[in-house]
């Protein structure tokens, strides 16, 4: 094939890189964690806390919420370095995630395997000892279901992003549960919110870089003509069923003016951008869903906590 040539450079690229790997950097080793993801991460996790949390702004619990970020964002931090070292190989295929730390030499594989480990554990250890063990467990949760299920699913079949939501969406059980000790019909709809966003996003990303992971050997999206089709149900039908389940998530006593038009106005602006990616197809259309999924869902999550009763 054409491509085997290109394909045997970079794989002669990534030994050769292995073998003048660096321990890297501050910044490598911060890229490592993928900070971008841990910032959603995190506000789903503290608008979770914030909405299961009882008290009164007088008496809320800032230092447990702290500890609740804190431990999640180290778990999602393990989770962003271990998947990294999983896919190195894959990585030095792409144009996207080729200057990646380890994709590119820039830390060996060894020790970005320790980092990961170390920043999983301590964060899952943080996690039940200083907020709940519920916390905790379904901290290790998200990372088994992200790492043994969704990493190696993304090269077997298109539905692996259905597989992956569900550990995607955890991080609002994380919050919830840190502060309230269980689950009630308000966790599951915020769950819902997080695990129907997944499926927009992640399509928007697919659509703009399928030649980059066609080139890897990734199967996010259906192959050949049913791939645009494919991609504009994934992308359309989530982020419509966004429109009553978010309305939803305004239980009696909870329910406000300001809450009902921000969200209804949001999703549907959302849903929009979703619509228009299906119909265009193209790289414009794409780039612009994946700006409005990043605005949408901190959004979102802000009148959640800030409209509660």
């Amino acid at each position: 094939m054409a491509t085997e040539p290109i394909l045997a450079v970079l794989d002669l690229a990534a030994v050769e890189r292995r073998h003048t790997a660096r321990c890297g950097n501050f910044t490598d080793y911060w890229a490592l964690t993928k900070p971008e993801v841990n910032f959603l991460i995190a506000i789903a996790t503290g608008a979770a806390f914030c909405m299961a949390c009882p008290q009164t702004l007088a008496h809320f619990p800032w230092v447990m919420l702290l500890h609740t970020l804190l431990g999640t964002v180290l778990v999602a931090s393990g989770a962003g370095a271990l998947n990294q070292v999983i896919e190195r190989n894959f990585d030095a295929q792409m144009r996207r995630t080729a200057r990646r730390p380890i994709a590119d030499g820039r830390i060996a594989a060894s020790h970005a395997l320790a980092f990961g480990i170390v920043l999983s554990l301590a964060g899952s250890l943080y996690l039940a000892l200083a907020v709940r063990p519920a916390a905790s467990l379904f901290a290790l949760a998200t990372l088994a279901g992200y790492l043994l299920l969704y990493t190696p699913l993304k090269r077997l079949t298109p539905m692996c992003t259905l597989v992956g939501a569900f550990p995607g969406a955890m991080p609002v059980l994380i919050g919830y549960t840190a502060a309230m000790g269980k689950l009630n019909a308000q966790a599951w709809l915020l769950y819902a919110v997080l695990f129907l966003w997944q499926f927009p996003h992640f399509m928007a990303i697919a659509w703009m870089y399928r030649e980059d992971y066609g080139r890897a050997g990734y199967l996010v999206l259906a192959p050949g003509e049913s791939g645009g089709r494919f991609m504009s149900w994934q992308a359309v039908v989530p982020a419509l069923a966004l429109l009553p389940i978010t309305l939803s998530a305004a239980l009696p006593g909870r329910s406000s003016f300001t809450y009902t038009v921000g969200s209804l106005l949001a999703t549907a602006i959302f849903a929009y951008f979703a619509t228009q990616l299906a119909i265009r197809r193209s790289r414009m259309s794409a780039r612009r869903l994946l700006l409005a999924s990043i605005i949408y869902l901190p959004l979102m999550f802000l009148l959640v906590v800030l409209c509660r009763g």
